[in-house]
């Protein structure tokens, strides 16, 4: 029994300095090369090829498919990238994830084994962690990971004998071995060992420690050929716990993109392991030719059969499910429906990372995100009235929170588009076509603007709630009346944004706009008179007073709005 607890604590152990090291030259390499790969998974989104190869790339550089996938979602959370832009990504990151069994077996394993060297590149690389220079630092950092990560793995084959004595863990896998042309036999064997290969990976919350260890059982003869390969399938489904989860605090289009990794994995196992006979017998024969040794007959050559298994699995299943995104996507969705029509606003719809063809045709998709915002922030606007009139706290605290997202929302919804804007207005564009980029940079900066009041607007009404400044029915009645005319002017700033040049509302415009400074003179005359006789109470005058003024400011910039998009019509 206590040779048991010490074999279970050292394999721990082992594994743990495997896990750290691979941690700490992730950590490293993310810290000065993240921005870049940042960038690049923003940028390289343009087309599903371009995706898959980015997504290849970064996770073959950070050595973390689930560093990348979080990274990923984290996007889509936040409207930069679009659910089917990211599963081009995570296609690529699944491929890239190959690398770390190849790293394991060829310099862990193989006949060019580095463990022996690991002490070495840890003493090149411990004092460069005291270096003045952070860049360099981060350098040592990476070796330093990267010296234990190996030594980890040399521990964890050094456990391995102490293994190969334990007849509970032998009978168990000796009751499970394939047989040959037995194919239910064979297919129930996978499925219990991919479930298997799902429990570590979600135990150890890193598909490369699963896999690791997975290579190290093989090489030592403990695990066959076969069953190591069904783990390998169950912990490609296993490394896609770690996006779902966090997923989880994300919006409704996060948890898509999520969904559609675990999807993307799940159905490839399914067809892998219906197939895995003929699967297998395809890997044996390239490893005989490759690496001059037979899988089922030589376990010195496994850990480099299942490299060449785990890769040609998901290029097979890249090259099935390439051409199936928008199926994965629309399981994905039903899987995740929206709540309601505000899940659905968070992201543009019509431009991308690239432009189009011509610049008058990347015009015409800024201006449709253009109505699509101007949309957003009128639908924002209906909260307002509701926390002037709503007494009841937890009411008022969900529209407190859905004003901040609609804010955040605006905040990304105009960097993208002025962004977009400025790379049309590089290309070689007519004097006319300056001037309407012109002015729809200025309609976005406006459009944000607005929610940046929504906001504003928001804190104050809780701040008065909060002191219990209340406002008296006839200032309530005041707000209201000003508050019908700012819907009115909301109203017409989208027909504008939406209009053909024939169709302009903007005189309309202006007219609402002069009758909301007239009102607003009138209300604020009337408060400064009634503060002076007293009939107001300091405090609550001075949130009611703020109130209008903020009311007064987004018409202003509603019907600038209007007047940007009336001038881009001279050009």
């Amino acid at each position: 029994m206590a040779d048991l607890l010490y074999n279970i604590l050292s394999l721990i152990g082992a594994l743990g300095l495997f896990i750290f090291g691979m941690k700490v030259m992730s950590e490293a390499i993310q810290k000065f090369a993240g921005a870049r790969l940042r960038r690049t998974l923003r940028a390289m989104t343009s087309h599903k090829s371009w995706g898959v190869l980015t997504g290849f790339g970064v996770t073959g550089i950070l050595q973390s498919s689930s560093a990348t996938t979080v990274m990923i979602i984290s996007f889509v959370n936040a409207g930069l990238i679009t659910v089917e832009h990211s599963v081009g990504l995570i296609m690529g990151a699944n491929v890239g994830t190959t690398v770390t069994a190849w790293l394991v077996s060829v310099l862990g394993m193989g006949k060019l084994s580095i463990s022996q060297l690991s002490l070495p590149i840890l003493a090149f690389g411990f004092p460069m962690l005291f270096l003045a220079k952070a860049k360099l630092r981060l350098y040592g950092e990476a070796i330093f990971g990267f010296a234990i990560l190996f030594i980890g793995l040399s521990f964890m084959r050094e456990s391995m004998p102490a293994w190969q004595e334990n007849s509970f863990l032998l009978n168990f896998l000796q009751q499970y071995e394939f047989i040959q042309g037995d194919w239910l036999q064979n297919v129930g064997v996978s499925f219990l060992f991919v479930g298997l290969g799902m429990l570590a990976t979600f135990l150890l919350q890193s598909s490369s420690a699963a896999m690791a260890l997975t290579l190290v059982f093989t090489a030592n003869g403990l695990i066959s050929f076969p069953l190591a390969a069904a783990i390998i399938l169950g912990e490609n489904i296993g490394t896609t716990f770690t996006a779902n989860i966090a997923a989880v605090v994300g919006n409704v289009h996060a948890k898509r993109s999520a969904r559609t990794h675990f999807l993307f994995n799940f159905f490839g196992v399914i067809w892998a392991v219906l197939l895995i006979g003929p699967f297998l017998n395809i890997i044996a024969y390239l490893s005989d030719i490759l690496f001059g040794a037979n899988p089922m007959d030589n376990d010195q050559v496994i850990p480099l059969a299942l490299s060449l298994f785990h890769t040609t699995f998901n290029l097979l299943n890249l090259l099935i499910f390439y051409n199936l995104v928008q199926f994965l996507v629309k399981v994905a969705t039903w899987m995740v429906p929206s709540r309601s029509s505000e899940d659905e606003l968070f992201s543009l719809d019509y431009i991308g990372s690239s432009l189009l063809a011509t610049p008058e045709l990347s015009m015409i998709e800024a201006r449709k995100e253009l109505v699509k915002f101007a949309d957003l922030i009128r639908k924002a606007y209906k909260f307002i009235p509701l926390l002037i009139t709503e007494m009841d706290e937890k009411k008022l605290e969900s529209y407190v929170a859905k004003l901040q997202k609609y804010e955040d929302i605006s905040d990304r919804m105009e960097m993208e588009i002025s962004n977009y804007l400025s790379k049309v207005s590089q290309s070689d564009l007519s004097a006319e076509g300056s001037g309407r980029v012109r002015s729809m940079l200025h309609v976005a900066n406006y459009l944000e603007r607005i929610g940046d009041i929504y906001l504003e607007v928001s804190r104050n009404l809780t701040n008065r709630k909060q002191q219990k400044a209340y406002f008296t029915p006839e200032m309530r009645n005041s707000v209201m009346q000003l508050s019908e005319l700012v819907s009115r002017s909301l109203d017409l700033m989208v027909k504008n944004v939406d209009a053909e040049e024939n169709q302009s509302f903007y005189e309309e415009a202006r007219k609402v706009e002069r009758n909301v400074n007239e009102l607003f003179s009138r209300l604020k005359s009337d408060y400064i008179d009634k503060v002076e006789k007293g009939r107001y109470r300091i405090q609550s005058g001075m949130y009611y007073s703020d109130l209008l003024a903020e009311m007064e400011r987004i018409v202003d910039h509603a019907t600038n709005v209007s007047s940007a998009i009336h001038q881009s019509y001279k050009y």
